[in-house]
């Protein structure tokens, strides 16, 4: 339930007194004694489903530049007519959980916090990342995701897209990309941290980890995990469901892979710092496209939005902010997105030479387990490529030239220059 108070000039209440009489809306009236050109304060309850219809209506006959106008949230209202609007607009047959354009942009701005705060727990939450990654713990990387607070300036870009609103299109994609920046330095300091006071040996690759191993070899399944991301994120706050639970499905997108390429730049390691950093960019650019898709999809278009006139929204006033963001995200969307499509490319012409191979007779013993494909795209690069197979065998077995047949068959499918390494994980069976 939201409470309305606005402020409107006599001349404009006979308008506004017929729509909230056609929409069964119970108001009160009062005159402004501190405004000196007559005003009239009009205060009324409605549905939070409500809000966006009576403020359109407003905005329809005329009274869309707000003077004064407060939105606060009702316990409870009792009326005459409260029932009826319940009923109508939260059960019936107008029914909608999404809240109205204004209350989505004070929503939006208010995730985001000060600038201390954001950069702080966003430095800290690298940290985290970066030893849960080392230390393969997947209970730190988790932790550093709660503690992340990417959230506000991700669905801030985001809003600001679908309303072109440009102030908050700038301060959204600035404080994201600063704020990713920020990780990217945290998890490069800790790393150079660790590595130069000797807590782990010499010898350590941080590829053979695990959890770095899964955030350096960007593919299809990143890229679904940051349009679920940014799509339930633009769910939640458009509905007005709390987004604390979203904002560390959008951090897990995002602080994980900073982390690791601060790694790979501390270890002096380029496979991994450009397979994270690309994951990191093709993320980012997925939860605010996946939010700008939903967010117009659930109806939300930018201010003075002409609903049968396509010709005259299509202006530069009203799409600028929206097309510059357009351009930037394509060009982000060409440079990163070609890469991981040759990786995905690549990964599923190895996974059908493993396949291939591990189907032959002489391998009926082997169950395969995991298969791993190493990032490394550019010309800046050797174009030799590590695949590591773990494959399951009987402990009394050996296989010999299965790495060769191995290099064989994948260096055919793919064209590229590879090195196979095989892991077995024996067992026994009694």
């Amino acid at each position: 339930m939201r409470i309305v108070r606005t402020l409107i000039q006599a001349d404009e209440k006979e308008h506004v007194f017929q729509i909230l009489d056609e929409e069964d809306i119970d108001y009160i009236a009062s005159e402004d004694i501190s405004d000196s050109e007559n005003g009239i304060v009009v205060e009324f309850p409605v549905p939070e489903q409500a809000l966006e219809v009576v403020l359109e209506k407003f905005n329809e006959n005329g009274y869309g530049e707000h003077r004064y106008t407060v939105v606060a949230d009702a316990t409870s209202a009792l009326s005459q007519n409260i029932e009826d609007v319940e009923d109508r607009f939260i059960v019936g047959e107008e029914q909608d959980d999404s809240i109205a354009s204004e209350e989505l942009r004070s929503k939006a701005l208010e995730l985001l916090p000060n600038a201390f705060t954001y950069y702080l727990m966003t430095f800290l939450s690298a940290v985290v990342a970066t030893a849960g990654l080392l230390l393969d713990s997947p209970a730190l990387v988790v932790g550093s995701m709660v503690i992340a607070p990417l959230v506000g300036s991700a669905l801030t870009a985001s809003v600001g897209t679908v309303l072109s609103n440009r102030q908050m299109i700038q301060n959204g994609i600035q404080t994201q990309a600063y704020g990713l920046g920020i990780a990217i330095i945290g998890g490069l300091a800790f790393s150079l941290f660790l590595k130069y006071g000797q807590f782990f040996p010499s010898s350590l690759h941080p590829a053979a980890i695990n959890q770095i191993a899964q955030r350096i070899s960007p593919g299809l399944l990143s890229v679904i995990i940051g349009v679920c991301a940014g799509a339930a994120g633009a769910v939640g706050l458009a509905t007005g469901i709390s987004v604390a639970l979203v904002g560390v499905m959008i951090a897990a997108a995002l602080i994980p892979a900073a982390a690791a390429v601060g790694i790979g730049i501390a270890w002096n390691i380029p496979a991994i710092a450009l397979g994270a950093f690309i994951l990191l960019v093709v993320n980012a650019v997925s939860i605010h496209v996946a939010g700008v898709v939903v967010f117009w999809a659930l109806g939300y278009r930018p201010e003075k939005w002409v609903k049968s006139n396509v010709r005259a929204n299509l202006s530069v006033d009203r799409l600028g902010p929206s097309l510059g963001v357009a351009i930037f995200l394509g060009v982000l969307l060409l440079t990163a997105g070609s890469a991981v499509g040759t990786h995905v490319s690549f990964e599923q012409s190895v996974n059908t030479a493993v396949e291939n191979v591990l189907s032959q007779e002489q391998y009926r013993d082997l169950e395969l387990i995991e298969i791993q494909t190493e990032f490394n795209e550019g010309p800046m690069f050797d174009q030799s490529q590590d695949v590591t197979v773990v494959v399951e065998r009987p402990s009394n077995k050996e296989y010999p030239t299965v790495a060769t047949q191995l290099k064989r068959q994948i260096t055919a499918k793919t064209d590229h220059g590879v090195t196979v390494n095989v892991e077995f994980v024996e067992h026994q069976t009694a």
